[in-house]
């Protein structure tokens, strides 16, 4: 009896935990989807809730299924007689309209302090700026450009799941980011997420090299990590360089220098 009891006793603490454990995750990807997309979540808001940090370990489970919604927008077109280029400029359009255009916001801000300003004070100023320069319109220009020609060389199996690798580790990058970098200004949206712990940010990147590896050969899926490494590194040294650390711009910059990189790599490796 008395282990009977011990073992039931046993199984419903594991019980607990497991339900204990799962709910940290469903709030974590309300949190994280609230964050990322236009989707509406309960209860957030419009406060930062001070849950973000940790639940940046979400953030490429939420791209991927961005990138899962603008590679099936992107398949509805073309099944339907739309060419690949035009499908392609839709399908793209459909996920910052899903997305908010939250990075390419970031991209073009990076594009402008970077670009236009002097000295560091002036370069975060001009990021704080909601208007659009000449160096924020062409790195946009650019970085739409280049994933639009990728996408659009594609062959029609792999739209899918490069898309949902581009952006799984794009995002993925980020609480990399916000483990590792100092932030350059005491506010703004990348300090209120807060600093992830370690075990956040190693989680965020395990998930999104499973989901590569799950959606891509093993070859293609190591270079799609390789490329957003390197391009993850290379905005952290710039955005040290620039501004002595990253913001939430830089974040966002970050995320769409990862997606163009493994979209070109796909491009060049299968069309």
């Amino acid at each position: 009896m008395a282990d009977g009891r011990r073992l039931q006793r046993a199984a419903e603490m594991m019980a607990r935990r497991i339900a204990a454990i799962a709910g940290d995750w469903i709030d974590d990807l309300r949190l994280a989807t609230g964050l990322l997309t236009r989707v509406p979540m309960p209860h957030l808001g419009g406060v930062m809730p001070a849950g973000l940090a940790r639940a940046q370990r979400a953030f490429p489970l939420v791209g991927a299924v961005i990138g899962l919604v603008v590679g099936l927008a992107d398949l509805s077109l073309l099944g339907i007689g739309i060419p690949p280029l035009v499908a392609a400029t839709l399908a793209l359009g459909a996920g910052a309209a899903l997305t908010g255009a939250l990075h390419e916001d970031g991209l073009a801000d990076v594009g402008d302090g970077f670009g236009g300003g002097r000295d560091r004070a002036t370069k975060l100023l001009i990021m704080r700026d909601s208007r659009l320069g000449t160096y924020g319109a062409i790195i946009l220009l650019v970085s739409f450009s280049a994933r639009l020609s990728a996408l659009a060389s594609l062959p029609a199996v792999a739209i899918v799941p490069g898309l949902v690798v581009a952006h799984a580790l794009g995002r993925a990058a980020i609480p990399v980011l916000a483990a590792r970098m100092p932030f350059a200004r005491d506010d703004g949206l990348g300090k209120s997420a807060g600093r992830p712990e370690a075990a956040s940010a190693i989680t965020a990147i395990i998930i999104a090299a499973v989901i590569a590896l799950l959606c891509l050969s093993g070859k293609e899926a190591l270079l799609a990590l390789a490329v957003t490494v390197a391009g993850a590194a290379a905005m952290a040294l710039l955005a040290w360089r620039q501004i002595g650390g990253v913001t939430g711009d830089v974040f966002g910059a970050t995320e769409q220098v990862a997606e163009t990189a493994v979209l070109i790599m796909l491009a060049a490796r299968l069309s």
